[in-house]
């Protein structure tokens, strides 16, 4: 066979079912073997809508996302993506093609040194020079993105290689390596911190979702009434229905949960990433007794040093504390924060107060079923969801908070919708959302139904916030916008414009309800 169709071979082997990319000249070989497979070859309008639907994919599933685009400004336009996909612990493969390697040794047409490029946005990148050698680089490739922590992986293919012959046939495709139970001694040091605290409290980051800890969260939290905070990208590992949940960490209009923080003596984190937060913003004074437990080691950091490490499975050692743990934690400590939090992020505005993201939520949330999916555009309604959507199974509300970059909302709404069966709607604001526009149209080809709702305040908003809150004013930040209605009508899709309370709570209702494809603009201020 062509080393092309090994490639894809591999790809099949791997479970692949779409590989998200734009066609170039030094992909011809490769395209044609995926059209000859039962892989689905997904064109998109911008290579950056490629990779946030690998990223995305890979957020929904556990399984690694595949972008692909061709050379030079292929493969730049795809950076950014996987970049994300690197600090979000989202598994992605990426395949970018490359001149023939009689070309490399010179200046030549488009060509960059891809390799160097993407050396500090992945796992691991190499390129396949050898057609004997693809089955190994294509399982090495998975295996890394896969495996914890999770991220992205680059295979170049120069176009001469793949035109070559070979005999060599896909690597059987193996079981994730499995985590270590958690050690004895550490989990006994643990427990004493934990049994001895006055005011213990878990953060539930990224790792909690990712490596489906939900269920031994909530059996911990049943039996100790220890309150959980969660990061943003780890909201829903414990229910926000759940008398326990403080929901995330900025939570409360009052700073209820950072004031909870700030009382705990006692922190267990878990899978938490400081990519996502700064843990200087709830552990400023380096006090608090620390029990990371992880996948991996604590990264070294000031604020972040913890007294002891549980390196294992996460739901292992949630298990293995619980069983140790014989006193519940007094819960009036922090009952009344829940409470305040709770009635906040539920009550509904009254008529004439002001339409904004934080307002609007709660129609929202009605409209939603508990699993349905919310994927989260970067700006400043993503601040709003993160602190006041209540979740209440993970990963049901995708946020990039690692790379938090702009763009990622529309094609991952398309990504979400290909891997999950329930409804799916994208939340973006006007910035955000004309980044990657275009990606509506892949989406109306391939037969999506999800909603987007674009929260128009015609600037970049959060950027307009903290300019305001640190120089008094702002610069560079507003925005014209074509009539989105239009716009989302010139694609074929149904549109509306809302902008009076009922006229949201219909829109909202109407659209998640809807198997077409949809768009709601709602100005705000």
């Amino acid at each position: 066979m062509k080393a092309s169709d090994l490639l894809v071979d591999c790809l099949e082997q791997e479970g692949v079912e779409y590989v998200f990319g734009l066609p170039g000249e030094e992909l011809g070989d490769v395209l044609f073997s995926l059209r000859d497979s039962d892989i689905e070859f997904i064109p998109v309008r911008h290579e950056q809508g490629a990779a946030f639907m690998a990223d995305v994919h890979g957020r929904v599933t556990g399984r690694a996302g595949v972008c692909l685009s061709t050379l030079g400004p292929g493969a730049t336009n795809l950076l950014t993506g996987v970049a994300d996909a690197h600090l979000d612990k989202s598994p992605v493969v990426a395949i970018t093609g490359q001149a023939g390697l009689e070309r490399q040794h010179k200046e030549s047409h488009q060509l960059l040194d891809v390799l160097h490029t993407y050396r500090s946005v992945t796992k691991w990148n190499t390129q396949m020079t050898d057609p004997e050698t693809i089955n190994e680089s294509v399982r090495k490739a998975f295996k890394l993105a896969e495996y914890e922590k999770p991220g992205a992986t680059h295979l170049e293919f120069p176009e001469d290689v793949a035109a070559e012959e070979t005999s060599a046939e896909p690597l059987e495709f193996t079981r994730r390596v499995r985590r270590p139970d958690p050690d004895e001694r550490s989990v006994e040091h643990a427990a004493e911190l934990l049994q001895r605290a006055d005011r213990p409290l878990v953060i539930a980051g990224n790792g909690a979702v990712r490596e489906r800890a939900a269920e031994s969260l909530r059996e911990f939290v049943s039996e100790t009434d220890v309150p959980v905070v969660g990061t943003y990208m780890g909201k829903g590992a414990l229910s926000d229905a759940d008398e326990h949940s403080l929901f995330t960490l900025d939570s409360g209009e009052n700073g209820e949960a950072a004031d909870a923080i700030a009382r705990a003596d006692c922190v267990l984190t878990l899978g938490y990433d400081i990519a996502e937060h700064d843990p200087e913003s709830w552990n400023p004074d380096r006090d608090k007794d620390i029990v990371h437990l992880d996948s991996e080691p604590a990264e070294v950091y000031e604020h972040y040093n913890p007294n002891v490490e549980l390196v294992c499975d996460i739901s292992a050692g949630l298990d293995a504390l619980r069983e140790r743990l014989d006193v519940a934690c007094p819960a009036e400590w922090y009952r009344d924060k829940r409470e305040a939090i709770a009635e906040q992020t539920t009550r509904h505005p009254e008529s004439d107060d002001p339409v904004t993201v934080k307002n609007v939520l709660p129609f929202l949330r009605e409209a939603m079923a508990d699993e349905d999916v919310l994927v989260s555009d970067v700006g400043s309604h993503k601040m709003a969801i993160a602190q006041n959507f209540p979740t209440y199974e993970p990963n049901t509300v995708i946020v990039s908070n690692g790379l938090a970059s702009m763009g990622i909302g529309v094609p991952g709404g398309l990504a979400a919708d290909l891997a999950s069966d329930s409804n799916v709607v994208v939340a973006t604001g006007d910035g955000g959302f004309m980044m990657n526009a275009a990606e509506i149209e892949t989406a109306t080809r391939l037969g999506c139904a999800y909603t987007i709702i674009v929260f128009n305040d015609s600037e970049y908003g959060l950027i307009t916030e903290e300019q305001e809150e640190e120089f008094g004013e702002h610069f560079g930040t507003g925005l014209t916008n074509p009539d989105f209605v239009k716009f989302a009508e010139s694609f074929g899709i149904d549109a509306t414009r809302a902008e009076t309370w009922d006229e949201i709570d219909a829109a909202l209702t109407e659209a998640v309800e809807s198997e077409d494809m949809t768009l709601v603009e709602i100005p705000v201020r």
